[in-house]
């Protein structure tokens, strides 16, 4: 069922649970399919040593396709107009990612959403904002 402007208001929202406890098999996965193998994502030693950072960390773009999902999920495939992205924060193997998006405006026969990705803690990983059709 497709969603309707009509059964929208400004201020509702939308909530999903994108991953739980995310596995450094899902990165590395996403790597092969992207072809971004930057070692900070995939390379332990590489990462520790000379990045500096505590353990390999995912991609931007696993977050924002993971909650681009969240985005279809809720408005429906083939109704996004916009979506954009701003990464907040690094999302690190065994997180788990939380996805919100808040009706902001609806005007003719579109919505915008302001959308929030945050891990177990609260910090938010990715800040953002979608528009999508409605009937």
């Amino acid at each position: 069922m497709a969603l309707a402007g009509k059964d929208l208001n400004v201020g509702d929202t939308y909530t999903e649970c994108l991953v739980e406890d995310l596995k450094r098999t899902q990165i590395v996965m996403y790597a092969g399919a992207s072809g971004d193998y930057n070692p900070v994502h995939t390379d332990e030693k590489f990462t520790k040593e000379i990045a500096g950072y505590p353990t390999v960390f995912a991609h931007g773009m696993l977050t924002m396709g993971m909650t681009g999902r969240m985005l279809t999920n809720y408005v429906g495939d083939g109704r996004l107009t916009k979506y954009g992205v701003r990464f907040t924060s690094q999302v690190w193997p065994g997180d788990t990612l939380n996805s919100t998006a808040k009706v902001e405006e609806i005007n003719d026969g579109l919505v915008n959403l302001s959308v929030e990705t945050t891990n177990q803690e609260g910090a938010i990983v990715l800040s953002g904002y979608a528009e999508a059709r409605v009937d």
